[in-house]
C-alpha cells in the first residue's frame, strides 16, 4: 500500500494519530478517548440532521414537489432552521405527569441510539472500540429504547400516550426475537462476535449477502430492524389517525426532537449494521478514486442552482483529487457510507410507497413469519457450512429456504370470506 492510499484512506485515523502525538505519553489514552467521544458527538446529530433533509427532498420527488428550497442551496441549511425553532418552542409538561419520568424519557432513547455509534466500522480501522463481543453490544443496547418508550408514554398521563407506548413496546419486543435469531448464522460462519471481524471474515471470504442464507437473514435483520424503530410501513404505534402522534403526543420542543433524534440516528444504525453484517462493511471493489471525482465533479459543474464561485472550488478540488490519489481505489468509508445510503433510500422508499399494516398483519408477520424463517436461516447456514466451496450446500440450503418460506406463506394463508347472512327480527 503507499503513501496516497495511505493519506487517503486512513486520513481521519492518521489526523488522529497526529494530534494524540502531541501530548505526552501519560495522557495520550485520555486524549484518545476524548477524540473518540468527541467525533461520535459531532457526526451523530449531523447525521440526524440530514437525514430529515434527504427525506424530505426524496419524498418530495416521489410526490412530484420540490421539498425543501428556501433556508440555503437546496434547502441545505434547513435542518438547521429546524433545529432553531424547537430550541425556542416552548416546553409543556402535562397537568398531572410525572415530570421527573416524562423529561428523562427523551434522553434515555436518545443515548442508547448514540452508544450504537461506538462499535460501528466506518473503515479499515475507523471504530471506535473493536470490543470481541460488538454484536452482543449491539444487539443489547438497541434493545433499551423500549424502556425509554414505555417510560414517556406513561410519564405523560395521556391515553393516547399509554395506548402507543404498549403498541411500540409490544412490537419492539415482538421484531428483536427474528432480528436476533437472523444474525445467529453471521456469528456461526465468522465465527466472531466483533463487528470488525465479521467485516474481515467477508472481506476473506466474500459478502454473506451473495449466500442463501445471508440473503434471507440480511432481509430478515434489516426488516425487524425497520419495525423495530416504528418506520413505515410498521409504524402502527404513531397512527395519527387513532392515536394523534402515539407515545409522545405530549411532548413539544426540544424534548420532542430528541425522540425525533433518537429515531433517526436508530434508523441509520440499522442500516449501518445491515451493511457490517451482510454487505461487506467497508468493502468494495478496487475502482480507481478518479472515477469517483469525476462523478462529483459532474454533478457540481451541472446544479443549476450552485453558485459559480461554488462550481469553481468543487471543480479544483475534484482536480486535486483525481492529481493526488486518482490512480488509488476509492477509500474504505466511502464504500461503507454509500451501502448505508442505498439502504437508508430504500428506507424513505418504503415511506413513500407502502400503506401502513394493521396491528394484526403486523404481530402475525413477526411471529407466523419471520420467527420460523429465522429459525430455519439458522439450518440454512448450517448446511452452507458444512458443505462449503461445493454446490451441494448452496443448492441444498437455497431449496431449504425457499421451500420453507412457502410452506409459512401457505400456513398463513387467511381464510377465505364468505357471504354473510343476516336474520332479521320479525
Amino acid at each position: 500500500m503507499d503513501h496516497g492510499l495511505i493519506m487517503l484512506d486512513q486520513i481521519f485515523v492518521d489526523g488522529a494519530a497526529w494530534v494524540r502525538g502531541l501530548f505526552p505519553l501519560a495522557l495520550q489514552p485520555w486524549v484518545e478517548m476524548l477524540l473518540k467521544i468527541g467525533a461520535i458527538a459531532a457526526i451523530a446529530p449531523a447525521i440526524m440532521m440530514y437525514l430529515t433533509w434527504i427525506e424530505r427532498k426524496l419524498i418530495a420527488r416521489m410526490q412530484n414537489r420540490f421539498g425543501p428550497t428556501r433556508v440555503g442551496i437546496y434547502g441545505l441549511l434547513q435542518p438547521l432552521a429546524d433545529g432553531l425553532k424547537m430550541l425556542i418552542k416552548e416546553d409543556i409538561v402535562p397537568r398531572g405527569a410525572d415530570r421527573l419520568l416524562h423529561r428523562a424519557a427523551p434522553g434515555v432513547a436518545l443515548v442508547p441510539a448514540i452508544l450504537l455509534f461506538a462499535v460501528m466500522p466506518f473503515g479499515r480501522r475507523m471504530v471506535a472500540e473493536d470490543l470481541n463481543i460488538g454484536l452482543l453490544y449491539v444487539l443489547a443496547v438497541s434493545s433499551i429504547s423500549s424502556y425509554a418508550i414505555f417510560m414517556g408514554g406513561w410519564a405523560s398521563r395521556s391515553k393516547f400516550s399509554v395506548l402507543g407506548a404498549m403498541r411500540s413496546v409490544a412490537q419492539i419486543i415482538s421484531y428483536e426475537v427474528p432480528g436476533v435469531l437472523s444474525v445467529v448464522a453471521v456469528i456461526m460462519v465468522a465465527g466472531t462476535l466483533s463487528t470488525v471481524g465479521i467485516v474481515e471474515a467477508q472481506v476473506q471470504h466474500g459478502w454473506f449477502i451473495f449466500t442463501p442464507w445471508g440473503f434471507v437473514g440480511a432481509l430478515l435483520f434489516f426488516l425487524s430492524g425497520v419495525a423495530e424503530v416504528n418506520r413505515t410501513p410498521f409504524d402502527m404505534p404513531e397512527a395519527e389517525s387513532e392515536l394523534v402522534g402515539g407515545f409522545h403526543t405530549e411532548y413539544s420542543g426540544m424534548k420532542f426532537a430528541l425522540w425525533y433524534m433518537a429515531e433517526f440516528l436508530e434508523s441509520f444504525a440499522i442500516c449501518a449494521f445491515t451493511v457490517t453484517f451482510f454487505l461487506g462493511g467497508w468493502d468494495g471493489p478496487p475502482i480507481p478514486c478518479w472515477t469517483l471525482a469525476a462523478l462529483v465533479a459532474v454533478l457540481v459543474a451541472t446544479a443549476k442552482r450552485l453558485p459559480l464561485i461554488a462550481k469553481g472550488v468543487g471543480m479544483v478540488a475534484m482536480g486535486g483529487v483525481t492529481l493526488w490519489w486518482g490512480l488509488q481505489p476509492i477509500p474504505s468509508w466511502i464504500w461503507f457510507l454509500a451501502k448505508t445510503y442505498a439502504l437508508v433510500f430504500v428506507l424513505v422508499w418504503f415511506r413513500g410507497t407502502f400503506p401502513r399494516l394493521r396491528v394484526d398483519q403486523l404481530m402475525g408477520l413477526a411471529w407466523k413469519f419471520f420467527l420460523p424463517m429465522a429459525l430455519l436461516n439458522i439450518v440454512a447456514a448450517g448446511l452452507w457450512w458444512s458443505l462449503r466451496d461445493t454446490p451441494a450446500g448452496w443448492l441444498a440450503s437455497g431449496a431449504l429456504l425457499i421451500a420453507g418460506s412457502f410452506i409459512f406463506v401457505l400456513l398463513n394463508k387467511p381464510a377465505p370470506l364468505h357471504a354473510r347472512h343476516y336474520l332479521f327480527a320479525d
